[in-house]
């Protein structure tokens, strides 16, 4: 069975690994995703993960833009 912990993790890293992809395709598509994952993220115990998702994402986003 899965606790919060190990769902805060999957979830960040799929975070992580959307946000790195979109910072050589799709950026702001990707980027919005990894953000939202991010935050549905922040509601278990892995904080640090799902904020460095949350900052890839936005500068996947920039990325994107430029």
């Amino acid at each position: 069975m899965l606790n919060s912990s190990k769902v805060g993790k999957i979830i960040g890293w799929a975070a992580m690994a959307l946000s790195l992809i979109g910072f050589f395709i799709w950026g702001i598509p990707l980027g919005l995703v990894a953000i939202v994952l991010g935050l549905v993220g922040l509601a278990t115990p892995e904080k640090g993960l799902n904020w460095t998702a949350i900052a890839f994402g936005a500068i996947a986003m920039i990325i994107g833009i430029i």
